[in-house]
Parts: C-alpha cells; sequence; structure tokens
C-alpha cells in the first residue's frame, strides 16, 4: 500500500503483511499532506485515538480521512475485511480527490491480498484515470506483488501505456547509473581515448602538406622516412584510440544487458508453500534460489534427485524453483487505454525508484523467513521461460536446452550449467546460512 501521511503524522512501517505502528495521539485537523516513500501507504492522519472517546463521538467526528487510518491499522493486524470496509466507507463520506486516491489504491491492495485480481484492477484503473496515480507506485508495492503476477495486471500496464502513462519496463531504477558505480572510470577512459583521436587527428591533418611535399619532391622536400613514420604513427593512433572507444562501448553495453536481466529476474513472482506469492527480490539475504529449466521429465527428476541431499540443501538455504519449458500462456490484452483525461489531484511522488530502501525493509522480515520451506511454484510461467531463455542467449547457450542457475544470496547469478545438477557437489559448494562466506555474499 503506499502511505499519505499529513504533518504531524503517525508512521507505521510496511512489514509485508504485518505492519507496527506507533502508538495513536490525538491530531488536530490539519490540510497540507505528504508522501512517506519509504513505506509506501497511503495514509492520513487520525482525528483522534483517545481512549476517553465515545462511540457516538468517533461516528461524529467520521471523515474520510479518519476511515483510511482506521483501515489502514485494521490491514496491519491482518484484518483485512474490516480494512476493506473502512476504505469503502471513506468512498462514500465526500473524499477530496487525494483521500479518494488513498482510499481506492489501498482497498485494491486489500483485494489483491484476497487474491480479488478484477476488482484490484478496477479499484487501481480508477486511482490511475480519474486521481492522477502513478503507475511507479503500482510497480514498486510489496503489497501487490501477487496482483502483478496476474494477467489483470497485464491487462492494466498495457492500458496505462495507451494512455500516455510511464508503466516502467518492471523495474525503476537507473540502469545507466548503476553501470557507472560498477565501472566508475570507464567515463574517464573515453574522454582519453577521444581527447588522444584528436590529438592524433589534428597531428595528421598539419602532416598532409608535409606528405604532399614529398610525393612533389624537389629541393627542401622533407625526408620521405621521417614524414611517413609520422604519419603511420599518428594513423595507428586513431585506429586504436577508436578501436578502445568502440570496445568500451560494447562493454557497456553488455553490462547494461546484464544488469536488465538481474532485474527483470529480481521482480519474477514466485508462490511460496504458505499460497502466498511474492516477487524474487523479497527473498534476498532470505535463500539462495536454484532455478531448474527443461522439459517436465527432466525437472522432475532432478526434484527427486534433489530430495536425496534436502537436509544439506536446506542448511545453505536452497530454494528450488522449477521451470518446465512450455507452460507459460500468452495472455490476451483488450487494448482500450485510458485516453487523456485531465486529472482531479496533485500527483503522488513515484515511489519506483526507491527501490533499494524497499528491498531492504522487505529482506528483515522474519515472518517470510518462516514461510519459505524447500520449493517454490513459479507465478507467469512465460516470463521466468523468457528471463532463461535470454540468459542462454547471453551465455551461448543453445535456447531450450535443460539447464540449471543458482543464485547468491543477493540475487546474482552465481554459475549456471546444462542438465540436471549435481546437488552432492552443490551441497559441497555452498556454505551453510550461518556460515561467514554465507554473511559476506549478503
Amino acid at each position: 500500500m503506499a502511505m499519505l501521511a499529513a504533518q504531524p503524522f503517525l508512521f507505521f512501517s510496511s512489514q509485508s503483511n504485518s505492519r507496527i505502528s506507533r502508538p495513536c495521539l490525538p491530531l488536530p485537523q490539519l490540510s497540507s499532506i505528504h508522501l512517506r516513500s519509504r513505506n509506501s501507504k497511503i495514509q492520513f492522519p487520525l482525528i483522534s485515538c483517545s481512549s476517553s472517546q465515545t462511540p457516538e463521538t468517533q461516528t461524529q467526528t467520521q471523515t474520510a480521512e479518519s476511515c483510511v487510518n482506521l483501515g489502514l491499522q485494521l490491514f496491519s493486524k491482518g484484518k483485512v475485511k474490516g480494512a476493506l470496509t473502512q476504505f469503502e466507507t471513506a468512498l462514500s463520506l465526500n473524499p477530496n480527490p487525494l483521500e479518494a486516491q488513498a482510499a481506492f489504491y489501498n482497498k485494491a491492495c486489500c483485494h489483491a491480498y484476497r487474491g480479488e485480481g478484477k476488482k484490484a484492477a478496477e479499484c487501481l484503473r480508477t486511482a490511475l484515470r480519474d486521481y492522477n496515480l502513478k503507475f511507479g507506485t503500482i510497480l514498486n508495492d510489496p503489497d501487490l506483488a501477487s496482483f502483478r503476477a496476474l494477467p489483470e495486471f497485464k491487462e492494466l500496464q498495457e492500458e496505462a501505456r495507451l494512455g500516455g502513462e510511464d508503466v516502467g519496463s518492471s523495474f525503476r531504477r537507473d540502469l545507466k547509473l548503476i553501470s557507472e558505480v560498477q565501472a566508475p572510470f570507464r567515463g574517464i577512459r573515453r574522454f582519453f581515448y577521444v581527447a588522444f583521436t584528436a590529438s592524433a587527428g589534428i597531428s595528421l591533418f598539419f602532416n598532409v602538406p608535409r606528405i604532399l611535399r614529398v610525393i612533389q619532391g624537389g629541393d627542401g622536400a622533407p625526408d620521405l622516412l621521417e614524414t611517413a613514420g609520422n604519419a603511420a604513427v599518428n594513423i595507428g593512433g586513431i585506429v586504436v584510440f577508436v578501436a578502445l572507444f568502440l570496445w568500451e562501448n560494447k562493454k557497456e553495453e553488455e553490462q547494461l544487458a546484464q544488469i536488465s536481466r538481474n532485474e527483470t529476474l529480481s521482480r519474477l513472482p514466485l508462490r511460496l508453500s504458505s499460497k502466498r506469492v511474492v516477487e524474487l527480490v523479497q527473498l534476498r539475504d532470505t535463500v539462495r534460489p536454484v532455478i531448474i529449466a527443461g522439459k517436465k521429465e527432466s525437472v522432475t527428476l532432478a526434484l527427486q534427485r534433489a530430495d536425496r541431499f534436502r537436509t544439506d540443501l536446506v542448511r545453505r538455504g536452497v530454494l528450488l524453483v522449477p521451470v518446465i519449458w512450455g507452460e507459460g500462456r500468452k495472455t490476451k490484452i483488450e487494448k482500450k487505454g485510458f485516453g487523456l483525461r485531465p486529472k482531479a489531484a496533485e500527483a503522488l511522488p513515484s515511489i519506483g525508484e526507491d527501490f533499494e530502501k524497499r528491498t531492504q525493509s522487505i529482506t528483515a522480515q522474519s515472518k517470510l523467513k518462516a514461510e519459505v520451506r524447500f520449493k517454490a511454484e513459479v507465478v507467469s510461467p512465460a516470463e521466468w521461460e523468457r528471463w532463461i531463455r535470454d540468459q542462454q542467449k547471453s551465455e551461448g547457450v543453445p535456447v531450450g536446452e535443460d539447464v540449471y542457475i543458482i543464485l547468491r544470496l543477493d540475487g546474482r547469478v552465481r554459475r549456471s550449467g546444462k542438465g540436471i545438477p549435481d546437488w552432492q557437489q552443490i551441497a559441497l559448494e555452498l556454505p551453510p546460512m550461518d556460515a561467514i562466506l554465507s554473511k559476506l555474499e549478503r
């Protein structure tokens, strides 16, 4: 959920389905509202939480604002039905545009929690179309991870794109910036390549008259060997530095492609043994996913062999992720779009770029760790298969072969191989979760 707060505000920490709230404080009526991007929940200040208030007083002071806050409190306690009622009540109390945006958005989160994809999509569609909700909020809220795995999300994303919304490409981080962090001196090297190329070109330009005089011959003509040597050095320098510049560009493109694949991988959805749907990024620092992709017979055999080493693999945080070729089904998307209707409220700042903070808050969830077992089920198999095939192309492996991919605790690819994994070797290779090497891998 996305949280809006007013000054002074109440702060609710987003932790999966359980949220921790600070004690309620009596607050005066305020009008200024702003975004708390760290917790991504749309929230308003409670009018009062004083125990001295009677039910009659609470009824009299009931507003859209207070209903949204009360709904968030109920949601934090797992009372989704009650929270849904409060958000619906908020919509019936003549809310202002920002309050309506909050109510529709948080109502969608409740529907997503209950697995009601169509109802969640309708709420989000209204918030996007009429109340200027930013699509980046939907892309990056952990409470909507299960919704993002449904066909209704793809339809909503396509409608938003046709309506002129910035729908992202499943992640919002600046890949160029990440590339610069990983290769900090690439820009400096390219600057020197350009400078040296220009210097060699200028020198060659001034050497042209000397070359012409050598060709013409006669008294006073420059020495042939010296002039030819200077020209050869300049031409050679230009060729070398241009080649180095192009090589740097190629390396950058490969690096950006790899970063893009890593980001796409982090957003792929899984269904845990508890039936909860999460994105792979939510399991960072918690497990080492091992993706097993191939024909049904090969994947089944690999899972059977892994069961023999279950105890050792669990101690090392291994989570099996089977992907069977051809299980994905394409969803037909109705291209109707939102159109470019005028917005009724100020735009909420997108929290899509706050990716690292979101990841850090999610991976600390002890409750999520308790839900992780030995094996998970992929959601949206077509997206998983597409990513694996892209990874095969990048590593020069024939597309469609049986492969396995071992991920690190930080979510990056550790190594991959063809065929069925050697589970005994993997158990020897990976350190236990409580080992120092595992801590350094996070």
